[in-house]
């Protein structure tokens, strides 16, 4: 069980994280109500989100990473 921070504390992790105001207003509310499943779904989708991003990312590396080698291929 999370012991009960302040919710400056638990306001600033969730920022940290990447969420939006809308986000954490939500749950703030189910963490009032000790909506925990809630919370959970809220902090899933988010992982979720962040997870996509860093796909969507390496990919763009990769595609960088492939024209580095072909490069440096011509050159030597």
């Amino acid at each position: 069980m999370i012991k009960m921070k302040s919710r400056e504390a638990i306001v600033q992790n969730l920022k940290d994280a990447g969420c939006g105001r809308e986000m954490i207003n939500s749950f703030l509310i189910y963490f009032d109500k000790d909506r925990k499943e809630k919370q959970l779904e809220l902090l899933e989708n988010q992982r979720k989100e962040l997870l996509s991003r860093v796909h969507r990312e390496e990919k763009r590396i990769s595609c960088l990473d492939y024209l580095i080698h072909e490069i440096e291929s011509d050159i030597a």
